[in-house]
């Protein structure tokens, strides 16, 4: 499999994509964030000193994914149609799992957009509950899906 990120040289580059179609596409990804059941039990009452934690996270998921090409050298900047975050509050195993869905119609894809989406909200949780709770895990932070462009489809089995 040829590297694209690579030029002749040896050295990174962005791809160019200007011969690429137009096509509407899709990234799911998914994140979660594992913590004391006491943490997990504020963040659902709201009694988060420093505020609503999921109001707070969903924001900041929507501006990482916004933001991606900022933080990722090779990244494309893209014009995103649509970015939305979803929270499961699990209390049977202390933690909140995160899914993203970003949306864009263009020559590039938004997979990283979504990976950057459920990172930033997972980091942000961490962020604002650090101060009663500093052994939270982020983990599993995968793409759950992508669809559109040359490669077409691409759902994860779980």
């Amino acid at each position: 499999m040829e590297l694209t990120h690579i030029n002749e040289e040896g050295r990174a580059r962005m791809v160019d994509v200007s011969s690429k179609e137009d096509t509407a596409r899709e990234g799911v990804a998914f994140a979660s964030i594992n913590m004391k059941r006491s943490t997990l039990e504020k963040i659902k009452e709201g009694t988060i000193s420093k505020g609503d934690v999921l109001s707070v996270a969903q924001v900041a998921g929507i501006m990482g994914a916004k933001n991606t090409s900022s933080i990722i050298p090779m990244c494309h900047p893209i014009m995103i149609s649509g970015s939305d975050i979803s929270f499961k509050l699990d209390f049977e195993n202390n933690k909140i799992d995160i899914t993203a869905t970003v949306k864009n119609t263009g020559k590039t894809g938004v997979e990283m957009e979504a990976l950057m989406a459920v990172s930033t909200a997972a980091l942000t949780i961490y962020d604002m509950c650090k101060a009663i709770d500093r052994e939270m895990i982020i983990s599993d932070i995968m793409l759950l899906k992508k669809s559109g462009g040359k490669s077409g489809l691409f759902e994860r089995e779980r």
